[in-house]
């Protein structure tokens, strides 16, 4: 799939050659993949455990990786415990119990947290990271799809399957930039180098490590005060933070609406399935264009979704910091084929559309939701929501429920519990009691396609971040057997 050569020879550890095998512990995880795909194109032997297999891991398996589902010592191929010529790359959700984790970190191994890894594989090119609450995928996959499509090209480490590439993995044979998407949990994004830097949203999440909103947002602080100097921090008009950086480094901020910003959308037109609009740049003697405001005119998202208006201006801005053209933006921009589980249409005819999108945070169910509304006019839109960790839900209970009132109709799934042990008293039904909408259900996930094979179905929507994925394409086979093919 990928080059065996890297031009940029990036590896930790005596003699890098000289480490043969890397063994992951939590294979299956979307950033954990992205590294899998980097080692392989070094020629690494790769192997290693996750929880449950999942599409991810099948195709990871598909793709030469040697993956078990049972955390036990002795089903560690042999060529795996060599400390030589091993190195072993861990999730942070996977818990200090672990039987192979200890294993590996008592014997010697060289043992590092995943976003370790992806620091030191960055740290010699130049860094873009896309950090924030949400829009970060779909931001990061934007801004690697542009560099891509122009003369400048990138490497990319994403948090979601592009679909133009079927990877969340881009290689180049000659660019400098890597685009990397800066995760906040466990404050994973404090061990990168960004030479530039987008944050999209500091709207309070995973509380369970951070405590309180005013430490969640300081972690973005702390974050600013890591871009380097003379580097970027380009930022949403309005973020409630303020940043610690270095003199040297230029701030821009971005804005759907709000013609401060130094990049801004004029002339939106929605309709008809389509997302058309001006892209503003406000003069900056940085740019090497003259013109008073620079205006890259009529240009069509390739999904075509409100929110995605904002994720386009921060890509395309940072595209255009790094001297992609006018005309190379444009063009990209509008061949984006979108993000696996990002407002992902599955299923669409005249008769049912699908949809199946990531959405767990209330503003980003919230958001979705409205999107599809704009988008299916008075067509009725049912949801199914899988509630994701014990503690988010019984963070943002009354806000989840605030967004799922707005749909026509709600299924609602029992709590992913991820790396959890149950709260006493925190269910879904903290959720489904608070929802102010009547056409309500609660529903046992192994029960949803009977349900659903009795719904008639105008719009459905698919929204979580646990392990709802595996129910999308038999979803997706049940419309299309019930209503026909696209």
């Amino acid at each position: 799939m990928y080059p065996k050569e890297l031009r940029n020879e990036v590896f930790i550890g005596a003699g890098g050659d000289e480490i043969t095998s890397v063994y992951f512990i939590g294979a299956g995880g979307i950033g954990m993949s992205a590294l899998i795909r980097f080692f392989q194109a070094k020629g690494k032997k790769i192997a290693g455990y996750d929880r449950t297999p999942s599409p991810l891991t099948e195709q990871l398996e598909k793709e030469g990786v040697d993956i078990h589902f049972t955390d036990d010592v002795s089903l560690i191929p042999d060529d795996f415990l060599d400390k030589n010529k091993t190195f072993v790359i861990y999730t942070p959700a996977v818990p200090s119990s672990h039987q192979e984790l200890n294993y590996f970190k008592n014997n010697g191994f060289q043992v590092l947290k995943r976003s370790s890894m992806l620091a030191v594989i960055t740290s010699n090119l130049i860094s873009l990271c896309i950090a924030g609450t949400h829009g970060k995928t779909t931001t990061s996959s934007m801004l690697a799809h542009l560099l891509k499509q122009s003369n400048e090209d990138c490497n990319a480490f994403l948090g979601g399957i592009l679909k133009n590439y079927n990877s969340n993995m881009l290689y180049s044979g000659f660019s400098e930039f890597v685009v990397v998407e800066a995760d906040e949990y466990d404050r994973s994004f404090h061990s990168l180098k960004p030479v530039m830097a987008v944050i999209t949203a500091v709207d309070p999440d995973h509380l369970d490590i951070y405590g309180t909103p005013q430490d969640y947002r300081e972690s973005f602080e702390k974050f600013t005060s890591l871009i380097q100097p003379g580097g970027v921090l380009l930022m949403k008009k309005g973020i409630d933070i303020k940043p610690i950086i270095h003199e040297s480094v230029w701030v821009y901020t971005y804005s759907a609406t709000d013609e401060s910003a130094d990049f801004y959308a004029s002339n939106i037109h929605i309709g008809k399935g389509r997302i058309t609009f001006d892209f503003i740049i406000n003069s900056n003697t940085r740019f090497k264009y003259q013109s008073n405001p620079l205006i890259i005119p009529n240009i069509r998202l390739g999904v075509p979704v409100r929110t995605n208006i904002e994720n386009a201006l921060a890509a395309m801005a940072l595209a255009f910091i790094c001297d992609v053209s006018p005309k190379e933006i444009r063009a990209a921009i509008a061949s984006f084929q979108g993000v696996v589980r990002r407002f992902d249409i599955r299923f669409k005819n005249r008769k049912a559309v699908y949809i199946d999108d990531y959405a767990h945070h209330p503003e980003e169910l919230k958001s979705s939701i409205l999107s599809i509304k704009e988008l299916y006019g008075k067509r009725k839109v049912t949801g199914i929501f899988q509630p994701h960790l014990y503690s988010r839900t019984k963070d943002f209970a009354d806000e989840m429920a605030e967004a799922l009132s707005l749909l026509d109709r709600l299924i609602l799934l029992d709590i992913y519990p991820a790396r959890e042990e149950p709260i006493p008293g925190v269910t879904s039904e903290l959720i489904f009691d608070k929802v102010t909408m009547e056409n309500k259900t609660l529903c046992k996930k192994e029960d949803l396609l009977q349900l659903l094979e009795k719904e008639k179905i105008d719009v459905l929507v698919t929204l979580g971040a646990g392990d709802i994925d595996r129910l999308v394409e038999p979803i997706r086979l049940m419309l299309n057997k019930k209503y026909g093919k696209k």
